[in-house]
């Protein structure tokens, strides 16, 4: 029986659909036009380094952001990775606050896993998406200098300096460097180093204008028990202030913010790196996602 309606047409429903995706192009300009040419640091690590999905979402990310001109440093962990490997070996992980205490036969496992496999692995991944990515060693060209943090951690170290001439050169000719958090200390031994810790060392020598760490939280909360009590956003003094009352996992990456903030980053972002396309959210869109850190008195959208 007709009804008085034509049918729906096929072409208006694909410009309706063309029409969003314009939109959504349009939203990102502005924020491709501020950013281009500028220094982001990205800790890669937790869940989107270990599900198969998260991680070619992250690919693609990495891609266009290099593709867009903006210059992308990547810093990787592999702590998962590494006790796996120990295990194998019949070598037991020993942890001391929170770190993995390294000897001679556990930094050996260290650099094989880090290096070999892992920064491998990584730099493959963005090179199928189409990115110029190269894996680095912070041991490669004294990239990463480093003293030992404790005796009681044996060959576990802290950034004591970062070869920024290295990054910079791989970075103007358009490459993806893929940082392995290992450093070489002036005493001649190479160390293990946390991967938050080297990520926010090498975007404060940087003058970043972003670090984005991508963790398997929302962001940070001011009770981890309660989601109600997340942080969208905060400056360099309610940082501090956090920092008083924080504990666990998040507060080595918040000390880690604080520092690289100190040092010159414009912003830095943790953000829940099980959501696809997270770090293209955060860059492109005027919502933003996660907890975003900036420098005092920074009101900017």
């Amino acid at each position: 029986m007709a009804t008085g309606h034509s049918a729906p047409d096929p072409a208006k429903s694909r410009i309706a659909t063309g029409m969003g995706k314009a939109s959504i192009l349009m939203e990102a300009l502005p924020y491709i036009q501020r950013f281009a040419g500028k220094v982001v640091v990205v800790k890669y690590g937790g869940s989107m380094m270990t599900d198969l999905e998260l991680s070619h979402s992250f690919a693609g990310d990495i891609t266009l952001l290099s593709t867009v001109g903006i210059k992308t440093v990547i810093v990787h962990g592999g702590g998962p990775q590494i006790s796996r490997a120990m295990e194998a070996e019949g070598i037991e992980p020993n942890f001391v606050d929170g770190l993995r205490v390294t000897d001679h036969q556990t930094m050996r496992v260290v650099q094989r896993m880090l290096v070999g496999e892992v920064n491998t692995d990584i730099v493959s991944m963005l090179s199928s998406h189409g990115a110029q990515a190269i894996g680095v060693a912070g041991t490669d060209a004294r990239l990463l200098r480093a003293v030992q943090k404790d005796e009681r951690l044996g060959y576990v170290g802290e950034v004591a300096g970062v070869n920024t001439s290295l990054i910079e050169s791989l970075l103007d000719d358009g490459l993806v460097p893929v940082i392995a958090p290992i450093a070489m200390g002036d005493d001649g031994h190479t160390y293990n180093v946390n991967a938050d810790t080297v990520a926010a060392a090498i975007a404060g020598a940087l003058g970043a204008q972003k670090l984005v760490f991508l963790t398997d939280v929302e962001g940070v909360y001011l009770d981890a028990s309660d989601p109600s009590t997340l942080i969208t956003r905060m400056d360099r003094d309610e940082l501090e202030s956090v920092l008083q009352t924080m504990s666990g996992g998040m507060l080595p990456k918040l000390t880690s913010v604080a520092h690289a903030l100190d040092q010159g980053v414009k912003r830095a972002h943790i953000l829940d790196g099980r959501v696809q396309h997270v770090v293209l959210l955060e860059m492109f869109t005027r919502a933003g996602v996660g907890t975003m850190m900036t420098q005092r008195g920074d009101d900017r959208p």
